[in-house]
């Protein structure tokens, strides 16, 4: 193969199709006198490799589901989950998921919550070590390894908790709202510090958010669910030059993209 064609595969495969969801529905059984509960209905859409994608919508409309569906966490009702070709049915070493909390062990340090992934999937753990080494490093925990989880910040945490995500090597990283319960400045700076992870690491990134603004500084694309039962209401692009700042949103482009994903939630409540 010359370098012409090299070059060209390179292309082909950054903007080829990661995950792709077809006519995916979720309903649960009904309990009690209560009648069963659809959750999502017929929800189609593609994230391609590498992009940043958020999922935005009323309370309830789903969207935590949905990321737990692509995690292979929950089961699906109807429809078809793929990622790189593969049908999703169970949790995988290409998914890394990270939650609100990042649930770290208090008996473990650092490291050793880090490389708990590793440990249950049996991966060989010399490489591993050094691996989260890279990845302590990577997110700005250098000198933290040995500490316990009562020792760092909310912020401090949540990185170790992205770190145990990408410890697999993950073709995919799902977030579930992971700065929501951060104050509003550390908040700030971990938006940065997520957007630089994922430029320098090339993953690909679904972010489930309450945001707006987060969603807009973010996000290559915004998916905009409506109430439940959650369905895909629209698709926004967000065409604006990375990498991106605070400074970033206030700037009349991204007063416009903000302006657009608020029209779809007029007199409705966003979490």
């Amino acid at each position: 193969m010359n370098q012409e064609q090299t070059k060209g595969s390179a292309l082909e495969e950054s903007n080829s199709t990661l995950i792709e969801v077809k006519d995916l529905s979720k309903t649960y059984p009904p309990r009690r006198n209560s009648p069963p509960v659809v959750a999502l209905n017929k929800i189609n859409l593609e994230i391609k490799r590498g992009e940043f994608v958020s999922l935005i919508g009323p309370s309830g409309c789903g969207k935590t589901t949905l990321l737990k569906m692509i995690a292979g966490l929950i089961s699906k009702s109807e429809g078809s989950i793929r990622i790189a070709g593969n049908e999703v049915s169970k949790p995988s070493r290409d998914i890394g998921v990270v939650f609100q909390q990042p649930t770290l062990l208090p008996w473990r340090t650092i490291k050793q919550n880090i490389l708990l992934p590793a440990q249950i999937q049996s991966l060989e753990m010399k490489k591993a070590s050094v691996r989260a080494d890279e990845l302590i490093d990577f997110v700005g925990l250098g000198g933290f390894a040995d500490n316990y989880p009562n020792e760092l910040s909310g912020g401090m945490q949540q990185r170790a908790g992205i770190c145990r995500a990408l410890i697999t090597d993950p073709k995919v990283l799902l977030m579930d709202e992971p700065f929501g319960a951060l104050d509003a400045m550390t908040r700030d700076y971990m938006n940065i510090e997520l957007q630089r992870i994922w430029a320098e690491s090339k993953k690909t990134i679904v972010l489930v958010t309450h945001s707006l603004s987060e969603a807009v500084l973010l996000s290559d694309r915004i998916f905009v669910m409506t109430p439940r039962p959650g369905k895909l209401q629209d698709t926004i692009s967000v065409d604006l030059a990375r990498p991106r700042t605070h400074e970033t949103l206030a700037t009349d482009q991204a007063g416009k993209f903000l302006k657009v994903v608020r029209n779809h939630f007029a007199n409705k409540t966003v979490e």
